[in-house]
């Protein structure tokens, strides 16, 4: 049984159905947390991590439950921390919620106009602190061969195409609106598990799957900062998160087997695909010539700036850290329903500290899309526990 990678940053409804497929779950990168939109399907279960803080209990999340040290706590060196579900949960959501904020501060609010680049730079923030960390021995990464490399470039390819056009949707659409589109990838997922696949969703999924739909199409309609561009760029970035989902579910066998160990866990992926992503986006950096407007724009003369955009980095590491942390204290039932009701506050957030104009029409629209979330999370959990 092949895992599951999900893309970490960058956009928090990819990782609540990667948990629910038929393949351990795999943190990849955290640019995006709205993102977090993949398959459907059975119980995760996840395996050993290398996180070495984090990870000195065994998890079996198959069935919802995790195999815990007798009194329930978790050494973090010389410390002992207490209340590890509540404290990992809300870890897990503090940081995915100022990811997307902090990218869309950077984006809207400093008016950055060069979101290659500012992918370009987190994802190499991503490649310092993992590499570090793997060399003080906190983490363990496989190898980067150039046949796992081989193996990996259309799914890098893939990867870099869907946290690109997060930030371009990110900059023109606000970010409660983001959210509610991004439920589009969990249709055109299950749409394509069932195709290629031959994936089994019961009527309680679809059901909620066709609500999706119709709060994106009426919020979009109701949407007072309506942006044509804004929305043609987030309609290509949810058929490119399904791609990335789907195509990992053919790759990540012979990706195994490229390396030495036979197995990748989430920290090499990690280190993989921000590497991988490196000379790409220098690539792409040249074709949509951001070379002058870098050159030219004051930004990148403030330290503040640099203090943000650098945070964001971090921000992308720490929604990967807190994930497994989280993972390993609770079950993918609970992982998945705080991921939607998680989304709620992110809204909320958004329309606020960015003035976001709106009206009842589109308040209900975006309101209907986040129970609807919550809702295709709960059928989802009743269709594995039937399966």
């Amino acid at each position: 049984m092949g895992s599951r990678v999900v893309p970490l940053g960058i956009p928090t409804d990819t990782m609540n159905e990667a948990k629910d497929s038929n393949h351990p779950v795999v943190l990849l990168s955290t640019r995006d947390p709205v993102l977090n939109q993949g398959p459907l399907g059975s119980p995760l279960r996840r395996e050993r991590s290398p996180l070495k803080i984090f990870c000195d209990d065994e998890a079996d999340l198959e069935e919802g439950k995790l195999l815990k040290s007798k009194d329930n706590k978790l050494l973090v060196g010389p410390v002992r921390i207490h209340n590890q579900a509540l404290l990992s949960g809300l870890a897990y959501c503090l940081s995915s919620c100022s990811m997307i904020l902090v990218n869309k501060f950077v984006l809207s609010g400093y008016d950055f106009s060069a979101g290659i680049s500012l992918m370009l730079y987190q994802n190499f923030v991503s490649v310092v602190v993992v590499s570090v960390l793997s060399l003080s021995g906190m983490i363990s990464t496989e190898p980067l061969t150039w046949r796992l490399i081989r193996v990996w470039l259309p799914v890098n390819f893939i990867f870099v195409g869907m946290l690109i056009t997060s930030m371009f949707s990110l900059k023109h659409i606000n970010v409660a609106m983001v959210t509610i589109l991004k439920n589009v990838t969990n249709v055109i997922t299950a749409l394509g598990e069932t195709y290629f696949f031959g994936k089994y969703h019961d009527t309680r999924v679809w059901t909620a799957l066709v609500l999706m739909i119709v709060s994106a199409i009426s919020g979009g309609i109701t949407d007072l900062s309506f942006n044509a561009v804004g929305y043609s760029w987030q309609f290509c970035n949810c058929i490119l998160t399904a791609s990335y989902s789907l195509t990992l579910r053919r790759v990540m066998d012979t990706a195994k087997q490229a390396t030495k160990s036979g197995n990748l866990n989430e920290f090499s992926m990690v280190l993989l695909n921000n590497t991988l992503s490196l000379p790409l986006g220098l690539f792409l950096v040249l074709v949509f010539n951001e070379v002058d407007y870098l050159s030219t724009t004051p930004l990148l003369k403030k330290p503040m700036f640099w203090l943000v955009i650098t945070s964001s980095g971090f921000l992308g590491l720490a929604i990967s850290f807190t994930s497994l942390w989280f993972l390993h204290q609770t079950s993918a039932t609970t992982y998945s329903l705080v991921g939607s009701l998680n989304k709620i506050p992110l809204s909320v957030a958004g329309i606020l500290l960015f003035n976001v104009p709106t009206s009842i029409k589109n308040t209900f629209s975006i309101l209907f899309g986040l129970l609807a979330g919550i809702f295709f999370a709960k059928a989802k959990i009743r269709e594995r526990s039937q399966s």
